[in-house]
């Protein structure tokens, strides 16, 4: 199937999500499955798993599948319950050596409970009590399974459970839970891991920020898991430039998501927000916290944020003019710890959400740390600036060259990095 044709199933796809949500009724309140609501007590160990059940899965993966729920660690270092999905593939693992298992972190799917990757995987397009959300990671999970590997992919903190708004951006929060939901996974009964499975990290857009963070914790985190390689593909490694190259694009209800994560573990916080934020802006963001992708593409696409704030200045600038904002923004950047393991970062130039420059000082940072870096520029053109096409276009054309290499890392056949030349790529 060629890029073009991909990108426009994939478009095609959020697009009848949002018109789906849109005609979905939304008169009750959301209520979760019975499954999605954590126990009175959590375990003391992270990584424990708490229960599963057999689901279904659809878009035509070659697995089965299985639900699970953890307990991992937030932010504020309080436990967490975190659900996820484990499949098993129906095809042989034919590499050299044991067979591997990736932990697999999605990219944004919303903000609603019902935009859990969990619920997509199993009916690849959810319409739930006014909730509309679209499974399009099969593709690059499918690329997994169908070579024999097992993928477990985390739903996030509070992205399905009730018990709090889904954190999405949160560095802590995104790298504990993806370390995490491989730990669950070597203990569900169905799952032939042991202690010794080599262990992959994958993850593109909010998933690269996830497979970058749990890559740089994993050596204070996760010293247990025998962790291979990571690939970080767009990840937002630097929040603020983010929120500020995607304000007015197809994606600028993301910036509900980011703003509404980072709030709920800083109430200080929300207090002197809210004090910028118009009424139009109050609505926007309590809005974008339950739904998902596809119905924030319909409802906010192309718009500004100056329209959400009192002094009518974008998002970016009213928090740029606010200390204790930019301090929490700056305690989400990623690359102040070296990963101990192989790292590909990769990034398209011209990405029109996710910033290019950003991505790149990532691979500089750890680079300057001494980590083993292989940095891949994109540099081709998919559409025109602000649609998200030049966001999405690496993911596809270079799917196939980046499960390769981390294939080849968890085979123990890894080449090394290109730290040297980083500086003077695109």
């Amino acid at each position: 199937m060629s890029v073009s044709v991909r990108l426009g199933a994939y478009a095609a796809g959020l697009a009848v999500a949002a018109l789906a949500g849109s005609a979905a009724s939304a008169s009750a309140a959301y209520t979760v499955p019975a499954f999605y609501n954590p126990p009175a007590s959590l375990p003391a160990a992270n990584g424990t798993l708490i229960k599963s059940e057999p689901m279904s899965l659809g878009g035509g993966l070659n697995a089965k599948g299985t639900r699970l729920m953890y307990k991992s660690t937030d932010e504020n270092g309080l436990p967490a319950a975190v659900t996820g999905t484990y499949l098993e593939p129906t095809r042989p693992w034919t590499g050299s050596g044991p067979r591997p298992l990736v932990s697999y972190a999605e990219g944004t799917q919303g903000q609603g409970d019902a935009c859990a990757p969990s619920r997509t995987l199993q009916s690849t397009l959810v319409l739930d009590q006014g909730q509309a959300a679209v499974g399009y990671e099969v593709l690059g999970i499918g690329g997994f399974l169908d070579k024999g590997i097992p993928v477990v992919v985390t739903d996030y903190i509070g992205l399905g459970t009730p018990d709090r708004v889904h954190s999405y951006t949160d560095r802590l929060d995104m790298g504990r839970a993806v370390l995490d939901a491989a730990r669950a996974a070597k203990q569900l009964p169905v799952a032939a891991i042991t202690g010794s499975t080599p262990i992959g990290l994958y993850g593109y857009s909010q998933g690269g920020g996830a497979s970058a963070s749990a890559a740089e914790l994993a050596p204070s985190y996760a010293p247990d898991l025998n962790l291979k390689g990571a690939f970080a593909g767009a990840p937002p490694a630097d929040l603020f430039a983010t929120l500020k190259q995607a304000d007015g694009t197809s994606l600028t209800g993301v910036l509900g998501y980011a703003i509404n994560g980072l709030v709920q573990y800083r109430p200080e916080l929300k207090a002197t927000l809210d004090a910028e934020t118009n009424d139009k802006g109050k609505a926007a963001l309590a809005k974008a916290a339950d739904q998902c992708i596809g119905d924030s593409l319909l409802s906010f696409a192309f718009q500004k944020t100056n329209a959400w704030t009192v002094s009518g200045k974008p998002a970016w600038q009213v928090v740029e003019g606010i200390p204790s904002a930019m301090q929490a923004i700056d305690e989400q950047r990623i690359g102040k710890l070296k990963p101990s393991i192989p790292v590909q970062v990769l990034t398209g130039t011209k990405d029109d959400i996710v910033p290019h420059a950003q991505a790149k000082q990532l691979a500089l940072d750890w680079c300057a740390k001494g980590a083993d870096v292989n940095y891949v520029p994109v540099n081709q053109i998919f559409g025109s600036g602000g649609t998200s096409l030049n966001h999405l276009g690496p993911m596809l054309t270079n799917k196939d060259s980046s499960q390769a290499w981390l294939i080849n890392q968890l085979k123990g056949q890894g080449a090394a990095g290109n730290c040297a030349k980083v500086s003077s790529m695109p």
